[in-house]
């Protein structure tokens, strides 16, 4: 079984700041992390891998410095990793991202599984797992929990819905999106530290992809314009009231309407 883990290099931090003439967060010099999200993922191929001895590919866009969390993922049981690292390339927003990343793994061969994590920390939006199918024509899961079975064929999986549960079979090749709850996260190995340190790390650029065509890839292909970005106000103001249970309930009714919220 061929597996490829979608994994993306995060600001372990809230203070970041905007490149003012691209609106987008400037990643360099900032402490990083692999995205949390992605860590379920990487779990969930490593599971497949200890079951169905799978190999474990992960693929990974942005600067130079992600290769760094591409060989954290060589600690938790990934087998390989590919970064696709191109000026062309920044500035994407989902849809490019999605696009470049369903390039990258198409110039490896289409595995049988893609793993991703349900969204990421910086962006929140939960689309570029389902989009990377769509550009790779393959069938996806979004909001797999569990996995029930895993054959030759495919993937039987349970889809955690908003009001019900429901259970989908689907064939390889495939894509899922993976909840938190599927596999609990393994700590770094400092063994596979040792034993993967000299391991490469795949550089892919804009001119190693079946369609190198840079109006696809980064800020030229990327339909969302960002007009503007600020961070939230931060506020520290506190009210301290006093009274029976009666009056704060009146008293709360009254803020919310003030504010607003009602």
């Amino acid at each position: 079984m061929k597996v490829f883990v979608c994994i993306k290099q995060v600001p372990d931090t809230t203070r970041v700041d905007i490149d003012p003439e691209t609106m987008t967060l400037k990643r360099t010099g900032i402490e990083t992390k692999i995205n949390p999200f992605d860590l379920y993922a990487i779990e969930t191929a490593v599971k497949l891998k200890e079951a169905h001895q799978a190999r474990i590919t992960a693929i990974s866009m942005g600067p130079p410095q992600t290769e760094a969390a591409i060989r954290e993922s060589y600690m938790l049981g990934v087998d390989e990793g590919i970064l696709l690292t191109d000026r062309s390339f920044a500035g994407a927003d989902v849809l490019a991202t999605a696009y470049a990343l369903s390039q990258g793994i198409l110039s490896q061969g289409l595995p049988d599984v893609i793993i991703c994590g349900r969204q990421t920390t910086d962006g929140d939006t939960g689309q570029v797992g389902p989009e990377i199918a769509e550009f790779l024509d393959i069938p996806h899961v979004a909001y797999v929990r569990s996995i029930i079975e895993a054959d030759d064929k495919g993937l039987t999986v349970e889809m955690d819905m908003p009001e019900t549960i429901e259970v989908v079979r689907i064939k390889y090749p495939c894509l899922i999106t993976v909840e938190k709850g599927i596999f609990q996260p393994r700590l770094p190995s400092f063994k596979l530290k040792l034993a993967t340190r000299n391991r490469p790390v795949k550089l892919l650029t804009l001119a190693d992809l079946p369609d190198s065509q840079p109006e696809k890839y980064g800020l030229k292909g990327s339909p969302t314009q960002v007009l503007k970005v600020f961070p939230p106000e931060v506020s520290s103001d506190q009210e301290v009231w006093q009274g029976s249970s009666e009056e704060l309930a009146e008293k709360l009714h009254a803020k919310l309407k003030d504010l607003k919220f009602l």
